[in-house]
């Protein structure tokens, strides 16, 4: 399976981190088959004075859905240094590394711990860039729409 996932970082070594995780991810998860440039965000879901930058992967598995969402979360809390992005009232906050499935192949998943395509993948354009540039044929298993469509759209409502 192709794992589409997205590497956030808002905090010290932004970049540094990105490349920690990407490393983790293939020395733990499977091939990195290609990475995306590196985009800079705003916080989404929370205010924040760092921003983020953003990096996109696809990693080629053999590992079920399940077994991979729980070697990122490992690794999310090892690179973290066993803090959360979240705080105690389920808040997000500034972290180093935030790892997230943006999509597996073109499968649909839709579990309380995972939702795949990730729910908010047609809102965020720090996702949509680095998919776009991931794999530009892969298309939405729900909406039907590519990437680059999608942000076309996202970019029409802004």
């Amino acid at each position: 399976m192709i794992y589409y996932l997205n590497i956030g970082s808002n905090l010290d070594d932004r970049e540094g981190n990105l490349w920690a995780a990407d490393l983790r991810l293939s020395l733990d998860l499977g091939l990195v088959t290609s990475r995306s440039s590196i985009v800079e965000s705003k916080p989404w879901g929370f205010e924040s004075d760092n921003g983020f930058l953003n990096m996109g992967i696809a990693v080629k598995s053999s590992y079920s859905p399940i077994e991979a969402l729980n070697i990122i979360h490992d690794i999310e809390f090892e690179l973290n240094q066993g803090h959360s992005h979240r705080d105690a009232e389920g808040n997000y906050v500034d972290r180093l590394v935030d790892i997230d499935i943006m999509a597996i192949d073109n499968l649909v998943i839709n579990l309380p711990s995972l939702q795949v395509p990730h729910r908010h993948l047609p809102r965020r354009d720090f996702f949509l860039k680095p998919m776009a540039e991931l794999d530009p044929e892969w298309t939405h298993p729900i909406l039907h729409l590519t990437a680059q469509q999608m942000l076309e759209q996202l970019q029409e409502t802004e």
